[in-house]
């Protein structure tokens, strides 16, 4: 079992009685403490939600999920980069001084994405901290093809119970 999913096993009995509702879940934030290298800086749903609302032009979103967790939601406006592929990736197309943030389901595999932008020489770069979860744990929307919607790829069984709010779809 890979570490990630090892650690998600451990603290999963901690989810019961937190107030994920709310976006405020101590068991969460144990275990993204456990996942996280911290080797990208991290931003709050909160304050990523107030930048886009502000200018949503300044700041380049990156979903680093895969093409079906993309397809079943997003956030607005985010570029898909497919975490399968993104080590061979060069980003040319993005300009190296502008804020990016990257998030996946819940910060770790987007935060790999983190360090590859990072050591191709983006100076800007942020993780979405509790990812896509955290996000619309927080009541924020998510998007597809049709528009807003309330269903969010939930990544697997193992990882389904960290998302509290949404519709789980896994296709």
């Amino acid at each position: 079992m890979k570490r990630p999913a090892l650690l998600a096993w451990g603290l999963l009995l901690s989810a019961c009685g937190s107030n994920a509702q709310s976006g405020d879940n101590p068991a969460y934030d144990r275990l993204l403490r456990t996942l996280y290298k911290n080797t990208v800086p991290a931003i709050r749903p909160a304050a990523l939600a107030q930048e886009l609302q502000q200018n949503p032009a300044a700041v380049i979103v990156l979903d680093t999920r895969t093409p079906a967790e993309y397809q079943v939601s997003h956030l607005r406006g985010a570029r898909f980069v497919d975490f399968d592929t993104y080590d061979k990736a060069t980003f040319a197309d993005l300009p190296r001084d502008r804020k990016v943030v990257v998030y996946c389901s819940v910060g770790y595999r987007s935060e790999r994405v983190g360090e590859r932008l990072r050591a191709l020489g983006f100076t800007q770069v942020q993780n979405l901290y509790g990812g896509i979860f955290q996000w619309v744990n927080e009541g924020r929307p998510v998007y597809n093809q049709q528009g807003l919607t309330q269903n969010v790829h939930p990544y697997s069984a193992l990882w389904s119970p960290w998302l509290s709010k949404g519709n789980k779809v896994y296709e």
